[in-house]
């Protein structure tokens, strides 16, 4: 436990760093020229909307009763300085859908300290965790609640079913650091499970196992080195995996006025860990990989022959040149991680520049067959999204395409099964349309069975919803 004379050093300390990184942000000279996450179809949203008379194309599936949630950042004072797509105060939106009717659209800021000063509100009530309390990377339903969620710092805000109250709130307070953008949830054990790590805590990152009412249950630390930028992980029923890869804390980037202070770090070993389930972290077996950077898995199983097999978008490297957002494309491969070798095998299932794979999550850390993504045709920082989907047959090869044609941009597509007990495929894809032409968006609903065919329904929005990062789809 750090003494009272420790804590005051590191106090001072700290905020000269931040000083001088404020000084040295205005030398960036990016507040000279349009900003690429600030303007074009990444321009945030100016006001909060409730919309009730909402048009509706086709026929909603009557067995859809619930909300479609999305969450990104939104700045509610744009400021060009330093800025990164990542750090951008938080926006979620939402879509009620009930007996084939959409009922309302919503939007509203997740209220950190420096948007409530803004609304000229008081501040969200709830406890905070470190300076940051900024929230805008997913939005998830646990134990019956709504839940904003990020990593690296801030605690989750919690949102009652209308977005008319929020509090920051550290899972009833059973949480002790920062949580994760990608929990994931284990139907076999009632339990979810996420690595999360702190830009304050460098050394370590921590395992926690979450109940499925939203209470923490464990939380275990793993030792590391440099600080590693760990968004998302998986587990299989043996392991939980730990994506320990290149892209590391960077006190040079934050001193130098950079918001997201990580970068690639050639010097930093790629490495894939596998903690036994239900060990400590002696236990990690890690297993070197060719240098890489991922930001989300697709899933993860045990195979047969005791390797445990790992789907990602992989990048070659990532935040290596371009400190505003991402600068590489990434493309799906199968990871097949030997344990007793040591060893990581990568294999490129399709080279096609794509993200935010989803498969169908009552099958994560299980064998599976069908994985959905969304194209990324370019690297160029501030670039829309492509015009296609992806639905990708594991098992099989074969893939499918859904193109909504030119100027028209989807985001991460959720699949949504017909019951709970249907097939892999049989369901919906939901998700928001950009079209750029008309700076108009459509939650689109798509038949997962006739993937290529037309929508099923699509939900218009009068307006453009900014390109964001994670949603859900919540029943009733």
């Amino acid at each position: 436990m750090a003494t009272v004379l420790e804590t005051a050093i590191r106090s001072v300390v700290t905020k000269g760093i931040y000083l001088l990184a404020d000084f040295n942000r205005m030398r960036l000279g990016w507040s000279k020229t349009p900003h690429p996450y600030l303007t074009g179809i990444h321009q945030p949203m100016t006001d909060e909307k409730t919309l009730t008379e909402l048009t509706v194309t086709g026929l909603i599936p009557r067995s859809l009763d619930g909300r479609y949630l999305r969450i990104g950042p939104n700045p509610i004072k744009p400021n060009a300085a330093g800025h990164h797509w990542f750090t951008g105060d938080g926006m979620v939106h939402g879509v009620a859908l009930e007996n084939g009717r959409a009922l309302w659209y919503r939007n509203r800021w997740i209220r950190s300290n420096a948007v409530s000063e803004a609304q000229g509100k008081p501040p969200a009530p709830g406890p905070r965790h470190g300076a940051n309390d900024t929230v805008n990377t997913n939005v998830v339903g646990i134990g019956g609640r709504t839940w904003a969620i990020v990593e690296a710092g801030a605690y989750p805000v919690e949102l009652d079913s209308a977005f008319e109250w929020q509090r920051h709130n550290p899972f009833d307070d059973t949480l002790a650091g920062s949580f994760t953008a990608h929990p994931h949830f284990d139907l076999r054990t009632d339990e979810y499970h996420a690595i999360a790590y702190d830009a304050t805590e460098p050394n370590v990152v921590r395992h926690i196992i979450l109940s499925s009412a939203g209470k923490v249950l464990q939380e275990t630390p793993i030792a590391v080195e440099h600080g590693p930028s760990i968004h998302d992980c998986g587990f299989t029923e043996r392991y939980v995996l730990i994506l320990d890869l290149p892209v590391t804390f960077s006190m040079r980037s934050l001193i130098g006025g950079y918001r997201f202070p990580y970068k690639w770090n050639p010097k930093h070993q790629a490495r894939v860990g596998l903690l036994p389930r239900g060990r400590d972290s002696s236990a990690v077996i890690w297993c070197d990989v060719d240098p890489a950077y991922v930001f989300h898995v697709a899933n993860s199983f045990d195979a047969p022959d005791g390797t445990v097999v790992m789907d990602v978008v992989a990048y070659p490297s990532m935040f290596n040149e371009n400190l505003r957002g991402p600068d590489a494309k990434g493309a799906l491969e199968r990871w097949t991680i030997d344990p007793v070798a040591k060893s990581v095998v990568r294999v490129v299932i399709d080279p096609e520049p794509q993200e935010f794979p989803r498969p169908d999550e009552r099958r994560f850390g299980q064998l599976y067959r069908y994985v959905y993504t969304s194209a990324s045709p370019t690297a160029e920082e501030g670039a829309p999204a492509g015009s296609k989907l992806f639905k990708h047959d594991m098992a099989g090869g074969a893939r499918q395409v859904h193109d909504f044609g030119a100027g028209r941009h989807p985001g991460e597509f959720v699949f949504v099964p017909t019951s709970a007990d249907s097939a892999e495929d049989e369901g919906w894809l939901i998700g928001f349309v950009v079209d750029s032409a008309r700076d108009t968006t459509e939650l689109v609903i798509l038949d997962a069975q006739a993937f290529e065919g037309a929508p099923v329904a699509a939900v218009q929005l009068p307006h453009r919803v900014p390109p964001g990062f994670h949603g859900n789809w919540l029943p009733n």
